[in-house]
């Protein structure tokens, strides 16, 4: 129903006028009494071959919705009945900001793909977390964790603490998000001093807490192997539990759209089909080169089941959906569910 009907109609729009509509849309109608039951008896595969323990926590199945899709946890609960293992808010920060000016968000339908440059817009780490406080339901939250546009790098620290802080009763594990392309400066973070602070710094915050929360680190694809070997390092060093791989790119190449019309478009980072096999090289890397020691999410470019198996058998214990959900809708949740108990039949 959703790519013969909803997507056609949606993709007439702006990209992010459809997102906001498709929000409002999904709130109102799963307040009629048989929407959720319906929506779930549709999506959701529920079998035993799914089930995954990672970094200590118990997932129904091994398909999440990543981060950017529900940045301020509007929809959680709504997006639990669509077949999800687990559900990533955010990016937050800890003070509310509108992002960067738009359009922002553009999509490349040739190239199943969509450039953003939204700038971590959101509602701020308070109102996010009073939102997850009003939530009923059993899946597993991520939070996403960014500083504020105008924190420099060298307090940016403080902004990452601030809201692990203002998540950590609400949330289940925690991302920093060090990679986006899109706030000033920020992938600076990804270099080893700054980047060991910061998680040092979480992980002895954490590691005072009476139930310490699993951290994880996202990482950009356009990362070289010896940054990429850095990473394994500053992993094992923190002990934090794992790794996301792979943001959004500022690589342009081997798009289907022209040139002219992606430049066009101006910056922002690229995801969707033509980040797929980079961000599977940059797992299968990380996965082979630590030898297994840590779990990683794969997420960038899954737009089938077969997408997201060979994103496993990289080495990922885990993947995660944005683009390809906007293209392919929740069907695909349940299709790479449905793969992975086959496959393990």
């Amino acid at each position: 129903m959703y790519k013969l009907l909803l997507k056609p109609l949606l993709f007439q729009l702006d990209a992010e006028k459809a997102h906001h509509l498709v929000f409002t849309r999904i709130k109102s109608l799963f307040r009629l009494p048989f929407v959720a039951s319906l929506c779930k008896a549709l999506y959701t595969v529920d079998h035993p071959a799914l089930r995954r323990q990672v970094f200590g926590l118990n997932f129904k199945n091994p398909v999440g919705l990543g981060a950017g899709l529900d940045k301020n946890a509007e929809l959680v609960e709504e997006l639990a009945h669509m077949g999800f293992g687990f559900i990533e808010v955010g990016t937050v920060t800890p003070q509310a900001q509108s992002g960067n000016d738009k359009p922002r968000l553009f999509r490349l339908p040739k190239d199943k793909a969509l450039i953003n440059r939204m700038g971590f817009n959101n509602d701020g780490v308070t109102e996010v977390a009073r939102r997850l406080r009003q939530c009923h339901t059993n899946i597993i939250i991520g939070g996403n964790i960014g500083k504020n546009k105008f924190t420099p790098n060298e307090n940016a620290v403080k902004d990452y603490v601030t809201c692990f802080d203002g998540l950590f009763d609400v949330v289940d594990y925690f991302v920093v998000n060090v990679s986006s392309p899109n706030t000033p400066n920020l992938r600076e973070l990804q270099e080893k001093g700054p980047l060991t602070h910061i998680l040092q710094t979480l992980q002895a915050r954490n590691q005072a807490k009476r139930n310490p929360k699993p951290i994880l680190l996202k990482i950009a694809p356009d990362l070289t192997d010896s940054q990429l070997d850095d990473i394994i390092g500053i992993v094992q060093e923190t002990g934090i539990s794992g790794v996301i791989a792979a943001n959004t790119t500022i690589s342009r190449t081997g798009l289907q759209t022209s040139a002219s019309a992606v430049e066009s478009l101006g910056p922002g980072g690229l995801s969707g089909q033509p980040l797929k096999q980079r961000s599977t090289e940059v797992i299968r890397y990380l996965h082979q080169q630590s030898g297994g020691r840590f779990p990683i999410i794969g997420i960038g470019g899954i737009g089938s089941a077969e997408d997201a198996l060979q994103k496993i058998q990289a080495g990922a214990s885990l993947v995660q959906l944005y683009t390809g959900f906007v293209y392919e809708g929740p069907a695909l949740i349940k299709e790479i569910n449905q793969a992975i108990v086959k496959q393990n039949a």
